[in-house]
Order: structure tokens, then sequence, then C-alpha cells
């Protein structure tokens, strides 16, 4: 058994009996948060447009009348900054229902969560101290699944959970691609984000194989511009790669997007035609038909 998989097994570890005890609130309730539609947008290179794709898809989700929460799991706390919040300041965050073990108490979870722009679409921020967190839960069994016990405390106020992934194999990660029912791969048409989506790839099937379960994929083209050689030829080589989990259609590169960003509003607010917008449109009604065919 490799080291990775025996990681994988330690983070993810749990009794049996824990695994169907889907009654009692105060134990881990895997299969309590299925009700909810969780997708994780993960890649193991940054730049390449998670934030983005989190907060534009949970925006139109929200369109549609979906409760959508938003989980920010990267120390960088890119999507907690995004809506103004800084991630140096707040008195609570996703760190502390792991550093504290909260993740039973629903109130002490539903304490941590903020509001955005939009009222039916709330926040679970991160704090720089995030990072600290590989060093002070390692070798501890069960932690990576502290976030699908957070979330079971909240599978009556939410229809669709987002979570916006750190680069990096670790805890977080872990947590995330243990959680979520579909996972989303965003992935810049540049070849050096290649070597990105092969790692991210190949720590999914670790994933998968250490829970003896399959989880849904979906690899999204970003930041495409087909004026140029390099987006137009990588997007074939991840064609020929990945024939089968390739979306067919690419998100393209869209300042609109960006301005989105510094006026810490969804896209969709911004510019409801935007070229951005228009594609994760497109996504987003794949992606939830992939759910309702599952």
């Amino acid at each position: 058994m490799s080291l990775l998989v025996r990681f994988l097994l330690t983070l993810i570890g749990f009794a049996a009996e824990e695994e169907t005890a889907t009654k009692d609130c105060g134990t881990l309730m895997v299969f309590k948060v299925i009700a909810v539609r969780i997708w994780s947008i993960a890649n193991q290179k940054g730049g390449v447009g998670k934030t983005t794709s989190v907060v534009t898809l949970g925006g139109l989700l929200a369109e549609q009348g979906q409760r959508v929460l938003l989980v920010d799991l990267d120390p960088h706390g890119s999507l907690t900054s995004y809506f103004k919040q800084d991630p140096d300041r707040l008195e609570r965050s996703l760190y502390h229902l792991f550093f504290e073990q909260r993740y039973k108490d629903k109130a002490f979870v539903q304490s941590v969560i903020k509001p955005t722009s939009l009222t039916s679409v709330h926040l679970l921020p991160a704090t720089t101290s995030l990072a600290t967190l590989e060093r002070q839960v390692s070798g501890q069994e069960g932690m990576g699944l502290v976030l699908a016990r957070s979330l079971a405390q909240l599978w009556d106020d939410y229809d669709y959970v987002l979570l916006d992934t750190p680069p990096i194999l670790g805890v977080l990660l872990v947590n995330a691609l243990a959680a979520c029912r579909r996972l989303v791969i965003p992935t810049q048409t540049e070849h050096l984000a290649l070597k990105g989506l092969e790692r991210m790839v190949h720590t999914l099937r670790m994933v998968m194989r250490s829970q003896n379960r399959q989880l849904p994929f979906m690899i999204v083209p970003t930041l495409f511009d087909r004026r140029t050689t390099a987006s137009l030829t990588t997007l074939k080589e991840m064609r020929q790669l990945y024939p089968e989990s390739l979306w067919k259609e690419a998100i393209p590169v869209d300042t609109r997007l960006r301005d989105a960003s510094h006026e810490g509003v969804f896209p969709h607010q911004l510019d409801a035609q935007g070229r951005g917008v228009r594609a994760y449109r497109h996504l987003l009604v794949e992606l939830e038909q992939a759910d309702d065919a599952a």
C-alpha cells in the first residue's frame, strides 16, 4: 500500500457502525448529506479559475431559486475575500470546526456562516490559520471527515454546497473529496496546467480507492482564448487525454468576471449576458443533467 493511500485511509478512517448511524444527530452522518448536492471545485494547481467557478455557479443556482452554501477551504481565503470578508480578522471560520472539533454542534456551525450579496447564498469562510491545520491534526484518525460531519448539520438549510479547495493535497482537499458527490476540475488552457490536472486525476483515483466508491468528475477548460495558439493546442491535447471526462465547451477569458470580483458581487449580477456567464450557464445545465441521471 502506498504512503498516499495510507495517509488517505488514516484521514478518512471511521468505524462501520458510525457509517450507518443516520438517525442520531450526535454521530457521523455521511449519508445524511446525500439530499444536498455537494460539488467540489478542485485542482492541484492555482490560478485556474476555481474561485470564479464556485462564485459564478453558486450565483446561477441562486437565480434558479436554490439555497446555496459556498465553503472556502483554502488558507489563502480567496473566496472569503471575494465577499469582502477579511481572512485575517474573522473570529470564527472553517478552521474552528477542525480545531475545536465542534462539527456536531449545529448552532456553532451555523454561527460561522456569513451572508453574501444574495440572500439565498451563504458563505462558510476561511481564515489564514487554516495553513497551520496540517501540522495540528497530522495523524489524527477521521479528520478527513470533519467537513462531511459539519455539512450533515446543515442538510435542511441548503440545496447545494460548493467547495472551493486549496491546490495542495492535504487534510483540507481530502475533506472536500470525502464530502462531495461530484468533482469539477477547472483547468486553464495552457500547457503547464496539464501537469496539475494529471496530479488531480491521480489524487482522485487514490481517494476513490481508499473510500471504495466512485466519484463522478468533469474537467472544465478555463481561461480559454481562441486567439492564442497555446489555448487551442492545449484544449486539443486535453480532448485527446480525457475524451470521456472533458466538458465539450470552455470558459472563455472574460474581464467582466474579474470586474465582478472587484465589486464583490456575483458575475451574473454585473453582466447576465457576458461571455463568461453564458458559458457557466451551459456548464451548470450539464452538471445538473449529470446529477439527475446519476
